[in-house]
């Protein structure tokens, strides 16, 4: 350990490279980095690379963007906790770019430099009365629900009798599951305390999960969708009002110019056997509306309904309103209709796909070339499409486009010249002290400790800021480091988050 409290990076190492995001992107492409410098057609036979994130704790969207309860989020998490461990690897948190840290900076440190910090916005539905309170982003009730810190902890009450999910993706499963399921399953996740008590007392007994599209053209995955059934206290309706004839048939209509595969077969068939079955008069009741899509959200003071237009689709596949028009009388209205990422500060970034510039996982600049040194994986290279697994296709893509760029002069002799300034070493001359894995490990035996208090299994997480940095020894954090507000919401989200179309997952931080 240097003076710092944070791990030496590995000695004689051939190349040095900063991965800025710790999700699923970012630690696919340390692992990658390890992977494919190890390889025996390797001339460079050592990597040290540092993993830099914004917040005290890693995983990204695995720790704060995944329902609680999903059941590949351990195996996920600890397949991520074994690249951490790496002496190769090392991680430094409560870092936020543009901040503590620049581009500039990180290349006079760095051989190479790569950006995997996700998705962190949500995509708008631009409709009349969005901001009303009551209105707001799936990925924000995520957040609130999995913990992040920038989540305000009174950010939702859940005294809404009716909620509207819009969306078709398995993040707005995630959210209808949430809701819909009783509190007491998710005493053995790590769900935070107070956020457990808010669902215990929730007064949600409606949730309609709206598609603008056809069931055929659905993101979820046939696992989430069956999921919501198995819900023990919740009815699951599939409104047939404005169907095709045979739009639920796997064998038959697909509700949209697409040739069904198995997934979307299988979904149907989900769907299908639901919209057969009668109501059974449980506490609760999940009804998916397809071929609906939000017009305007009603209300003076707060949300108090959703006025949604029938669709259809044009024989070019463009899908137009049909005019038919109602309302459900709803008080809480969730979007999950895609994530954007956020450009950082010196880096290109193409407003319109909301990516940074690239080919292959290269930084391309104003001029369309490659700019020497900077890469570029997950939502912020492609966009926020894919699952969590597509990262690390897409960080090995990146990887190998680093190395056929870099190895070449570090094998050449020329390569031994002055050695990079220590990252580490030119932040303490700041007063900046990152938070190391051994930080982190202090809040996770916090948030064991805590479920041990508590009487539930595992951990639960720590509830806010202060909470994170006093466990791991930072002290409380500065006002600077959360973001502001919005009235009647949740924290304008700072980082990102990914589990596909985000599938989609959105983000939490660092996640794509």
């Amino acid at each position: 350990m240097g003076a710092t409290g944070v791990r030496e990076p590995a000695p004689a190492a051939g190349l040095r490279v900063a991965v800025v995001g710790s999700g699923p992107a970012g630690l696919y492409t340390a692992e990658a980095l390890l992977k494919q410098v190890a390889a025996a057609d390797c001339p460079v036979h050592g990597v040290a690379v540092d993993v830099i994130e914004r917040l005290p704790t890693p995983y990204g969207l695995v720790r704060y963007g995944v329902a609680p309860d999903h059941p590949s989020i351990r195996s996920i998490a600890d397949h991520l906790r074994q690249v951490l461990e790496d002496p190769r690897v090392r991680f430094l948190g409560g870092l936020a770019f543009g901040r503590d840290l620049d581009r500039e900076l990180l290349l006079r440190c760095y051989d190479a430099v790569v950006y995997a910090t996700g998705a962190a916005r949500d995509r708008r539905l631009d409709v009349p009365g969005e901001d009303l309170p009551g209105s707001a982003a799936a990925a924000e009730f995520v957040r609130w629900y999995c913990g992040h810190p920038d989540a305000a902890p009174e950010g939702f009450t859940l005294d809404a009798e009716s909620v509207a999910v819009v969306g078709s993706g398995n993040v707005a499963l995630d959210v209808a599951r949430v809701l819909a399921e009783p509190a007491s399953a998710l005493r053995t996740t790590d769900v935070p305390e107070r956020v457990l008590a808010v669902l215990a007392a929730s007064r949600v007994r409606e949730i309609h999960v709206l598609g603008r599209r056809g069931p055929a053209l659905a993101r979820f995955t046939t696992r989430e969708l069956r999921a919501v059934g198995e819900l023990p206290a919740t009815d699951v309706l599939v409104d047939r009002a404005g169907q095709d004839p045979g739009a639920l048939d796997p064998a038959g209509g697909n509700g949209g110019p697409v040739r069904p595969d198995r997934r979307v077969r299988e979904n149907l068939a989900v769907l299908a056997d639901w919209a057969a079955r009668p109501p059974r008069g449980r506490p609760r009741r999940v009804t998916f509306r397809f071929w609906t899509r939000p017009v305007e959200i009603t209300g003076r003071d707060r949300v108090r309904g959703l006025v949604v237009e029938r669709t259809r689709l044009e024989e070019s596949g463009r899908l137009v309103g049909t005019g038919e028009r109602s309302t459900l009388p709803v008080q809480l209205v969730l979007r999950s209709v895609g994530y954007r990422s956020v450009p950082l500060p010196g880096v290109p970034f193409d407003e319109m796909r909301a990516v940074v510039p690239n080919v292959e996982g290269r930084v391309r600049g104003a001029d369309g070339t490659p700019r020497p040194g900077e890469y570029v994986a997950g939502w912020l290279k492609r966009g926020p499409t894919g699952v969590i697994g597509t990262n690390k296709s897409d960080a090995a893509q990146t990887v190998r486009s680093l190395l056929a760029d870099l190895l070449p002069a570090a094998a050449a002799p020329s390569h031994d010249g002055p050695p990079a300034p220590e990252l580490t070493a030119l932040l303490a001359a700041r007063g900046v002290r990152p938070v190391s894995y051994a930080d982190w490990l202090g809040i996770d035996a916090r948030e064991r400790e805590l479920a041990a208090e508590l009487g539930r299994r595992g951990g639960v997480k720590l509830g806010g800021w202060a909470e994170l940095h006093r466990a791991c020894g930072h002290g409380p954090p500065g006002a600077e480091q959360r973001p502001a507000a919005h009235p009647g919401r949740g924290a304008d989200p700072a980082c990102p988050a990914d589990r596909g179309g985000a599938d989609a997952r959105p983000p939490g931080p660092s996640g794509g």
